[in-house]
């Protein structure tokens, strides 16, 4: 299946993003891709209210993007906001950090379950978190999803890939600051290897790279989106800038590696 991340920058304005995601969408299927993944925050960047803009995924900002999606004949994963819930079901003001994953044959979502409190930044002020991993099936592959600070808890790719996950997508907005890129590309190889799938690891963009310097402690995003193969191979990625990838995944790939490295036959629960 060929796939491709899109490496964007979005900000406050939702029609704006929307049309970013809508003109990726198009370069991806032109491209030949069948899924294309984007960001965390697609819906709008963080540093900018949230509440005030989350909908359930049956609003009207997930149907402008299932129709994108239905339109182009391509699956799409974004980030979005959804309402956060009180026990009894009424809104307690916050959000969920959700990616949403729609196109031919596909309607599924996903709450980010590790809150970002870190780095000077807490998550959870604003941000409910999700409770259970999802998976998604699509182009004869199985799909598993994470978010951003997902990336540093290995158990949850674990999850995904019992769950038949061959490929671990991770949409993040990754936050700027020392050393900050090199983690973020060693815990993307690190989850491939773990369990033995592709991970598609798609990033905003840097914003300084358009001459943009973020303001607070609010995660805007470093780039280097990635395609890690489920030998820890980064088979593509992208540097700081805005821009398309695409990749050729081959789950013959994730059955070798698993005849070679079987971690998750070998795994044992403590």
């Amino acid at each position: 299946m060929r796939i491709a991340l899109a490496q964007i920058i979005t900000g406050r304005d939702l029609a704006a993003n929307l049309q970013q995601l809508e003109d990726y969408a198009r370069q991806a299927k032109d491209g030949g891709a069948g899924l294309v993944v984007f960001p965390e925050a697609t819906m709008r960047a963080f540093g900018n209210s949230l509440s005030d803009i989350a909908e359930d995924v049956d609003g009207p900002w997930a149907a402008r993007v299932r129709r994108i999606a239905a339109d182009l004949g391509i699956v799409i994963v974004a980030g979005m906001f959804t309402p956060g819930r009180a026990a009894d079901g009424s809104s307690n003001g916050k959000v969920r950090n959700t990616l949403l994953a729609t196109g031919p044959g596909v309607e599924a979502s996903y709450d980010k379950i590790h809150l970002f409190d870190a780095f000077g930044f807490a998550e959870s002020d604003t941000v409910d978190p999700g409770t259970a991993p999802v998976t998604f099936d699509a182009g004869g592959l199985t799909f598993g999803l994470a978010t951003c600070y997902d990336i540093r808890f290995p158990a949850l790719f674990t999850a995904n890939a019992a769950r038949g996950a061959l490929v671990n997508i991770v949409s993040a907005s990754w936050g700027a600051g020392p050393g900050k890129v090199d983690q973020w590309q060693l815990l993307a190889r690190a989850r491939a290897v773990d369990t033995t799938t592709f991970v598609l690891a798609c990033g905003q963009g840097d914003p300084a790279t358009q001459g943009v310097e973020p303001k607070g402690a609010a995660p805007t995003g470093v780039g280097h989106s990635m395609v890690v193969s489920p030998f820890g191979e980064v088979l593509s990625s992208l540097e700081g800038a805005p821009g398309l990838l695409f990749a050729d995944l081959d789950p013959a790939v994730v059955e070798e590696a698993r005849k070679k490295l079987p971690v998750l036959a070998n795994r044992r629960d403590f």
